[in-house]
């Protein structure tokens, strides 16, 4: 792809925005107004502007990332803004915040390459478990920064600035920290873990090198259980495991991250409450339609409603989804945008993600081979997860869509990784 028609399919995402929230005011017996335009002025600045910084910055940087997501955060956009004009008005803002740490961010690599990672790679893990520590401060504890609970989990921490409260999930970022962690570790100690000592005929790597990650990642699980955010421990689980067998190659820690996996949710949904009630309304929603299930019965009626080509947009009922604008915004597209919608969104989340296998496969140097692949796996899993929730699929674990969801942390954090992505595909070109 050349850089005009890079530019060309961003132009594309922004006018598609614009008109997205133009059809909803239409709908609802409006007019175009202020906030068409407003809109097209913030995605403007956002994706041009950091289609400016790449090119200045990170000129050899892969040209099929930024489309793709502008691509999203325009449908999403569109869904926020019908679900809410004061929660896309807060969005529009987030996004501006995303534009300017990922410029930022994109400007101390350039000084420093990903080799700054690399070298302070136990400061980058002091400092997720910071971030994931964050929300077990008190709840009332009359200080400005503070944790704050929502739907049985403790994943949010307060900031009280006197004239208005900030919301924000620290754990976003740390998992990003976690996989630059991860990444720099096996780089350096993945050979270790690939000479096996047998005892007897069974082949086990080496405890020296592989007893030290098991602790990191199994204290951080814990800290994640503590909060009940099982959707992150869920996350965090399958990253490591795929990126252990990226840097082995061996299978048998798939095997042996399958059996785990199997055995952690089974103790995680005899143990906790709030697990049992949304297995039950995932087995049975129809059952406890006044209750539990009625999220996802509801979800299944927007997508049924939806049919081929949808309702159009701001023409369906997605306000009847509880939490439509978070957990449930893929119901909410696919009622108003139908079948073809859907897809649409879906095919632009797999090029995503294979863009970021593509570039963690032409990587030369170890580090950035494993860091992409992690990357790409946070991508990829996370809409898996909310995906499949919302189809039945799965139980739902409380990970929103990556730039499509409403909410400032996840979308800064997923920002970063695409940015990350970038820079990574800019240094093995040059």
């Amino acid at each position: 792809m050349t850089r005009t028609a890079e530019a060309s399919l961003v132009a594309g995402a922004c006018l598609l925005a614009v008109l997205g929230v133009t059809m909803v005011n239409l709908a609802s017996g409006g007019t175009v107004d202020a906030q068409a335009a407003l809109t097209g002025l913030v995605f403007a600045v956002t994706f041009f502007g950091l289609l400016i910084t790449v090119r200045i910055l990170a000129p050899a940087a892969s040209p099929h990332l930024l489309p793709l997501v502008a691509f999203l955060a325009a449908i999403g956009f569109m869904e926020i803004y019908r679900l809410g004009a004061e929660r896309a008005g807060q969005q529009r803002w987030w996004w501006l915040i995303a534009f300017v740490i990922s410029t930022v961010t994109l400007a101390v690599l350039r000084r420093a390459s990903l080799a700054l990672l690399r070298r302070y790679r136990y400061l980058l893990f002091a400092l997720a478990l910071g971030l994931m520590l964050l929300p077990l401060l008190p709840l009332s504890s009359g200080l400005p920064l503070r944790g704050w609970e929502a739907n049985g989990s403790r994943l949010w921490v307060l900031l009280d600035l006197g004239f208005t409260e900030l919301h924000f999930q620290p754990g976003e970022l740390a998992k990003l920290a976690f996989v630059i962690f991860l990444a720099s570790y096996l780089a350096e100690r993945g050979t270790g873990l690939t000479a096996a000592r047998h005892v007897g005929k069974v082949p086990f790597p080496d405890p020296r090198q592989l007893v030290p990650l098991l602790v990191v990642w199994a204290g951080s699980l814990f800290i994640l259980i503590a909060q009940r955010d099982l959707g992150a421990s869920l996350l965090l689980f399958a990253v490591f495991v795929v990126m252990l067998y990226a840097a082995t190659g061996r299978a048998v820690y798939l095997g042996v991250g399958a059996t785990l996996f199997t055995a952690g949710a089974f103790a995680v949904w005899r143990i906790f409450d709030h697990v049992q009630v949304r297995v039950d309304a995932w087995l049975h929603p129809f059952s406890n339609y006044d209750g539990a299930g009625y999220q996802i019965a509801q979800g299944l009626f927007a997508l049924g409603t939806g049919s081929l080509s949808g309702a159009g947009p701001g023409l369906g009922r997605p306000d009847l989804i509880p939490n439509a604008h978070t957990d449930f915004i893929f119901a909410a597209i696919g009622e108003e945008l139908g079948l073809a919608g859907s897809v649409a969104v879906l095919v632009a989340f797999a090029l995503l993600v294979g863009v970021g296998f593509g570039i963690a496969l032409r990587a030369r140097d170890r580090f950035r081979k494993l860091l992409a692949t992690g990357l790409a796996t946070v991508l990829a899993v996370q809409t898996l997860l909310i995906v499949g929730g919302v189809l039945r699929l799965f139980p739902l674990t409380g990970i929103t869509l990556p730039f499509m969801s409403y909410g400032g942390s996840a979308l800064v954090g997923n920002l970063l990784a695409v940015v990350l992505l970038a820079q990574i595909s800019h240094e093995e070109r040059i």
